[in-house]
């Protein structure tokens, strides 16, 4: 396979139906995306294939919902990577925070990154909400490989009642450089046909990884239209969107700290105060620290 250079493409998240409308495909390239995750994160290469996958399965679920509902994706395995957790919205802004971000188990007999061992057992959680709601939806369901897509399967299967495909995957070079992440979720629609669901069955598995078609040079749409194959895209429904890591704004990450370091209580801050002058506290998202003075603790302490 020929590799083209695709790390100034923009990241993209597709979405079109087959021409007989018996399924829905959701597609993502998020070199970029990862990438920076990585970054932010000085994430090991099993982390950095982790955080990843976790993302884009954020992405897959949370893009084109109503406006403002957002979704949380959280393994909780016993493995070494800790907590996993993903968040996205509507619009495809994501953001990941992970416990241990060097966790780099050996790698599989096939030579694979062990992400399933980095993760572990335990369970995985999903919840759905929205500023109009009373409360969010939570869905959870055991681990069940730890390897991300399959567990994300299994929950839409058991917890949304909704027969999915899903594959995500992280490729890295030798540099240990992203050079291809990517994912889809085709779900199968109320009255499909057995003979689509015949021909999903028997075409899925001749596709090559989403994280060595987007390093291939493959769009998102390409993608989109490679897992319908034969059965064809119906073009005129079909929306896009450009994800993006974060936000993480900074007026409201500040406040969030600052509720943070005041639930620390007076004498403790102050106790810190004393004795370095500040209260420097690093967002688990981003990883920007910001520091506050005196002046703020006190402030912030006032408020509670």
């Amino acid at each position: 396979m020929t590799t083209k250079n695709n790390s100034n493409k923009d990241d993209e998240v597709y979405r079109v139906m087959s021409k007989n409308q018996e399924l829905s495909v959701i597609s993502v390239t998020a070199t970029k995306m990862v990438a920076e995750a990585q970054g932010r994160h000085k994430a090991a290469p099993t982390a950095t294939a982790a955080i990843g996958r976790n993302l884009i399965a954020s992405l897959l679920l949370g893009s084109f919902k109503g406006d403002e509902e957002t979704v949380q994706v959280t393994f909780r395995g016993d493995g070494p990577l800790g907590q996993l957790t993903a968040v996205s919205d509507n619009l495809g802004n994501a953001k990941c925070l992970v416990g241990n971000a060097l966790a780099d188990p050996p790698l599989r007999p096939d030579g694979k990154l062990n992400v399933g061992m980095a993760v572990g057992k335990g369970i995985l959680s999903v919840s759905r909400s929205h500023p109009s709601w009373v409360q969010p939806y939570n869905g959870q369901v055991s681990i069940y490989t730890g390897e991300i897509a399959e567990d994300i399967a299994v929950y839409m299967r058991d917890s949304e009642q909704t027969n999915s495909a899903i594959s995500v995957g992280v490729q890295l070079d030798r540099e240990l450089t992203v050079v291809g992440a990517g994912g889809y979720m085709v779900q199968v629609l109320p009255f499909a046909s057995d003979e689509t669901l015949d021909y999903l069955e028997k075409h899925i598995p001749t596709l090559d990884s989403p994280s060595t078609m987007v390093e291939s040079g493959m769009t998102a749409e390409e993608i989109a239209k490679a897992i319908l194959g034969d059965l064809g895209a119906f073009e005129e429904v079909e929306t896009r969107l450009t994800p993006k890591y974060g936000p993480c704004c900074r007026e409201e990450l500040e406040g969030r700290m600052l509720k943070a370091v005041a639930s620390l209580g007076r004498e403790e801050a102050m106790k810190i105060i004393e004795e370095d002058g500040k209260i420097e506290v690093t967002c688990e998202f981003c990883k920007e620290d910001l520091v506050f003075n005196e002046e703020e603790i006190e402030k912030a302490l006032q408020g509670i």
